[in-house]
C-alpha cells in the first residue's frame, strides 16, 4: 500500500502542477499576445504615418509626369519658331526620356499597375512620336508634326493620358 499511497501523492501534486502550469501559461499567453497585438498596431501606425505622404507626393509627381509628356502640353512648352519636325521630334523624346528617369524612383511608393500604366502612356507617346515623323518629308516643319501628333490622338478612342490619372485618382481615393 505504501507504493500505491506514494504514486497517487505523485499523481495528485503532478495533475495539479501541470494544472498551475497550464492555468499560467494560458493567463500569460493571452497577456503576450495582446501586448503583440498593441506593438503591432503602434508599427502599423508609425509606417502609415511616414510612408503615406510618400504615397501621396509620388502620386502627385506622376500625375505631373503625365501632365507634362501629354503631347498637347509638350508640343506648346518645346515649340520654338522656325524648328523642324526632327528637332521637335528629338527635343520631345529626350523631354520624355529625362521626366521619366526624374521620376523612376517613384515607382517605389505607388502599386506595380500602376506604374505599369505610366510606363505604358510614356512608352506609347515616344511611339506617337517617332511614327508620326515617319511620313513627313526631312524639312518639314514642327507645326506640321504637331498636327499630325494631334491627329492620331484624336483618332484614339480614349485618352490615354485622361485614363492614366483616372487610375491614379482611384488608387488615391483606395489610400
Amino acid at each position: 500500500m505504501d507504493i500505491s499511497v506514494f504514486f497517487l501523492d505523485v499523481l495528485k501534486y503532478t495533475l495539479s502542477g501541470l494544472f498551475v502550469f497550464f492555468a499560467a501559461y494560458f493567463l500569460l499567453k493571452n497577456q503576450f499576445d495582446t501586448y503583440y497585438n498593441l506593438k503591432e498596431l503602434e508599427y502599423k501606425t508609425l509606417v502609415v504615418k511616414d510612408i503615406l505622404p510618400l504615397k501621396l507626393q509620388a502620386y502627385e509627381r506622376l500625375t505631373l509626369f503625365i501632365d507634362r509628356i501629354n503631347p498637347s502640353n509638350l508640343l506648346i512648352r518645346l515649340h520654338q519658331p522656325g524648328m523642324t519636325a526632327r528637332e521637335i521630334q528629338s527635343a520631345i523624346i529626350s523631354e520624355i526620356r529625362a521626366e521619366y528617369q526624374h521620376n523612376i524612383s517613384q515607382q517605389l511608393y505607388i502599386s506595380t499597375t500602376a506604374w505599369n500604366i505610366i510606363s505604358r502612356v510614356k512608352e506609347d507617346t515616344l511611339s506617337i512620336v517617332k511614327h508620326a515623323v515617319t511620313n513627313l518629308h526631312p524639312e518639314a516643319s514642327a507645326v506640321e508634326l504637331s498636327k499630325i501628333i494631334f491627329a492620331k490622338l484624336e483618332g484614339l478612342e480614349e485618352n490615354p493620358y485622361d485614363l492614366a490619372l483616372q487610375v491614379m485618382r482611384n488608387e488615391i481615393q483606395e489610400l
